[in-house]
């Protein structure tokens, strides 16, 4: 059993498929926003309506979620059962932390009514579908502000900038001033930024001076090319969106003369995702490197968290062993443990996020590098999201993600064992 939906954020290349896909295509609504007596605001949202259509209906009503992962196609369900972050993560975690509950259409058919605290429930986060799929779910929403104020820190030491981000963090404001989002960049060990967000919304009393990085300027570069900058809340939301973080270069997007010809309503990152879909299924650029006497290579294309503590060690580890930049960093903090992605509760880590290729090496296999990464990841205390490759072994990857507890939910909800697994998915590919 698995669903056929027109977007996907996984960047695995799955098994083939012989048999059809549940259509979801009617589940991609936002059902109702409800603001209560005390001035909380909540939200029902299909299961596979985006987090684009979501705002697109909240924002103007003055709210938004908790959590907005960074690209505009990642769906609500998907956010939930594989996990999401971004820059509000520090003070709200990920996305599934805001879910006051769900339903779920599990493998023995049924449509569930799950709350947080119930079996399902807890095991959800980080299942991939392997329990079933969330059909809707209701969601903490919170005031949205009309602006948002950016300050970009410059670093040229890495344990500096984790010692900042662990202060921010726990006191939740830099140098007196609060702090409401919180991301980073590291262009290389010697150059890094963090990027403290601040609300601007009621009092505003004139219209400030906003910049667009949706027209030819990427957003990442502004981050090195001034100490300030002002956002509308929804240029906020989707700043890495227009160039896909960094990764528009490898359709030539940060050439200006090739970016003035690409239709902007095509910055956007589900469109280059249906590119590397078209170059995984007929492997074009592949061949013709091949043909020019090129190395294969290797996708690199993760997101791990480790403990602030070792953010630096990882960091530099990673670029001396992988050497690729930049990279992507995002605080947060869990408020309780979930069994399929077990961090700490009010401990603080460090998401780090690289996406590209590099040369496999002669004697090398496909694979190496993401193996090297996991194994330093755990060595390091860490946990991976699971949307792209993993190589573990089955004992490891069972002992990491608590297969064993996803097993005694799926003997009570699948009891015929109609969905596929979180390791066979997940490694296995299917």
């Amino acid at each position: 059993m698995r669903l056929a939906k027109r977007t996907s954020n996984l960047f695995r290349v799955r098994s083939g498929q012989h048999t059809p896909g549940l259509d979801v295509s009617g589940l991609g609504g936002v059902i109702s926003v409800d603001v209560a007596a005390d001035g909380s605001a909540t939200a029902d949202v299909q299961g596979m309506c985006t987090y684009e259509r979501l705002v697109d209906v909240t924002l103007p009503r003055g709210w938004f979620p908790l959590v907005v992962p960074q690209l505009r196609s990642i769906t609500l369900g998907g956010a939930v059962t594989g996990l999401g972050i971004e820059s509000t993560s520090f003070r709200s975690g990920l996305p599934h932390e805001s879910v006051l509950e769900m339903d779920v259409l599990t493998g023995d058919g049924q449509v569930v009514t799950t709350r947080p605290g119930e079996d399902l429930f807890d095991a959800f986060p980080n299942s991939y579908g392997s329990l079933g799929y969330a059909t809707r779910l209701r969601i903490t929403l919170e005031k949205a502000p009309l602006y948002v104020d950016l300050q970009h820190l410059r670093f040229d030491d890495l344990d500096a900038l984790a010692k900042t981000v662990d202060a921010i963090v726990e006191s939740g404001e830099h140098d007196g001033v609060r702090v409401d989002g919180l991301d980073g960049v590291v262009f290389e060990p010697g150059e890094a930024y963090l990027t403290l967000a601040r609300w601007r919304g009621d009092g505003v009393d004139a219209q400030p001076t906003t910049s667009d990085y949706t027209g030819m300027q990427p957003y990442f570069r502004s981050l090195q090319e001034r100490e300030t900058d002002t956002l509308t809340m929804y240029d906020y939301l989707w700043r890495w969106d227009t160039d896909w973080f960094w990764c528009s270069g490898a359709f030539g997007l940060q050439n200006p003369r090739i970016r003035r010809l690409w239709p902007r309503r095509w910055r956007r990152s589900d469109v280059y995702h249906r590119l590397v879909g078209l170059e995984n299924r007929f492997g074009v650029m592949r061949r013709l490197d091949r043909a020019r006497g090129k190395p294969d290579r290797e996708r690199v294309i993760q997101d791990i968290e480790v403990p602030v503590e070792r953010t630096a060690d990882f960091v530099r580890w990673f670029d001396e062993t992988v050497g690729m930049r930049p990279v992507w960093l995002c605080p947060l903090r869990a408020s309780r443990r979930w069994p399929s992605y077990p961090l700490e509760p009010g401990a603080t880590y460090v998401n780090v996020g690289f996406w590209g290729t590099v040369p496999i090496e002669p004697g090398a296999r496909d694979g190496d590098k993401n193996r090297a990464v996991e194994a330093k990841v755990t060595e390091l205390g860490g946990h991976k999201s699971l949307y792209s490759d993993a190589y573990y072994d089955r004992e490891t990857f069972e002992r990491l993600y608590d297969v064993a507890n996803l097993d005694r939910v799926r003997e009570r909800t699948d009891p015929a064992n109609r969905l596929t697994g979180l390791y066979q998915k997940a490694v296995n590919r299917r």
